[in-house]
């Protein structure tokens, strides 16, 4: 028996060598696994972690400037002739025949005053005549009797010459009482009150047995008369818009009380001097209202449409980034890494921003960059496809609005 286990012993050692050499081989193979398996891991992760570094950005091209852009401003609708009639008589209001509202022709009656001082003036400057032209007769018998007694050597020269003076005296008094007799005519003719154009009386201010005090402007109007057939519009223009303002060219009026409505109007003139007050230009344009749609003394908003610069690109006010070196812009170049430019702004539109100098039509402009962006950083496009800025939402709602600015008060 000892013999057959001597002879097995060593059958057993090699069994359990190999199986020593099998397990030691599969161990060191799960440890290289394991450990090939955490490289690529972390491998992985450092790709995927530099991959989430590099920020996703959404990229429009610079859109340029249509030929023209509204300019949008509030404006003041005036009646063409707007006339406040004053008495030029003193006296009471006997009758009115207009109230408002009531469409006139020119030199219908309005009111009639009555004025009793006057008539009696006017009796007594007649009375003056007639005494005056009598005076002047008798002076002129005078002057003739003398004149042909001169020829006669019966009165003196200088008596002659006295009574050819007095006659020219007479006749002076002659014309000075006329003159008076006219003028107290010519006031008795401002009893009648009549319309001075076709229009419509727009205030009655006085009433049957009013005190009526003469003289324009030191009392009430009593009544005023407005042509509104046509109708003034003023407008303030900022300085930075008065050099394109032309006369000639057209506008566009709205009022709010007619949604939709539009009224045309031609620019007639501006005052040509810029207030310093509030540094607007007034523009003063004309519009038709033949058909009495609108109404003198009433808010509107004028439309210009203003020439633009063709050399400005517009793009989202998003895209501009503000630091110390100064304004600045971001852009994707060929191999998709940030540029930062400068740039000028030209006309600041609100939501949109008109670019003077620094961009160029094919530039990738990055919206909302991120705050820490750098020339050189790659950057991952959402869109492969750069929009062009005209077709955002944002600028769909620019476009339709494009310029809406108040006066500017300086």
């Amino acid at each position: 028996m000892s013999t057959e286990i001597e002879i097995s012993s060593p059958k057993r050692l090699r069994h359990l060598k190999l199986v020593g050499i099998v397990v030691l081989l599969a161990a060191a193979g799960i440890v290289t696994t394991g450990i090939l398996s955490r490289v690529h891991a972390t491998q992985e992760m450092t790709t995927w972690s530099a991959e989430q570094a590099v920020p996703t950005v959404a990229a429009f091209t610079p859109s340029p400037q249509g030929a023209t852009q509204t300019l949008i401003l509030p404006g003041h609708l005036s009646a063409f002739v707007n006339a406040p009639i004053y008495a030029r008589v003193p006296g009471y209001l006997h009758a009115w025949y207009a109230d408002i509202g009531t469409h006139v022709k020119a030199g219908q009656l309005l009111g009639i005053i009555d004025t009793p001082d006057l008539d009696q003036q006017l009796l007594q400057a007649k009375a003056d005549l007639q005494t005056a032209q009598a005076n002047e007769k008798l002076a002129a018998s005078t002057a003739a009797r003398w004149t042909q007694m001169l020829k006669e050597d019966s009165v003196s020269q200088q008596a002659s010459d006295e009574k050819s003076g007095d006659l020219s005296a007479k006749q002076a008094e002659v014309a000075a009482a006329q003159a008076n007799v006219n003028r107290l005519e010519a006031l008795e003719s401002f009893k009648r009150i009549t319309a001075p154009f076709d229009g419509i009386v727009t205030a009655r201010k006085t009433d049957i047995g009013a005190l009526i005090d003469a003289g324009g402007g030191q009392g009430n109007a009593l009544f005023t008369v407005s042509d509104a057939n046509k109708l003034r519009v003023y407008v303030n223009v900022p300085q930075s818009d008065a050099a394109a303002i032309k006369p000639g060219m057209t506008a566009t009026l709205t009022v709010p009380e007619r949604p939709g409505a539009k009224f045309n109007a031609t620019l007639v003139d501006t005052d040509d001097s810029i207030t310093a007050s509030t540094g607007t230009l007034l523009v003063q344009l004309e519009v038709d209202n033949q058909g009495g749609l609108l109404i003198p003394g009433e808010y509107t908003e004028v439309h210009f449409a203003m020439p633009t610069n063709p050399h400005t690109l517009l793009i989202p006010a998003s895209s501009l980034i503000f630091r110390q070196s100064g304004l600045q812009v971001a852009v994707v170049d060929k191999d998709n890494h940030a540029v930062l430019k400068p740039v000028t702004i030209a006309t600041d539109l609100g939501t949109q921003v008109e670019i003077g100098t620094g961009l160029d039509a094919s530039d990738r402009v990055i919206d909302n960059p991120p705050d820490s962006i750098a020339t050189g950083d790659a950057v991952r496009l959402s869109d492969p496809h750069a929009t062009n800025v005209a077709s955002t939402p944002a600028a769909q709602l620019a476009q339709r609005a494009q310029r809406h600015r108040e006066p500017v008060h300086g």
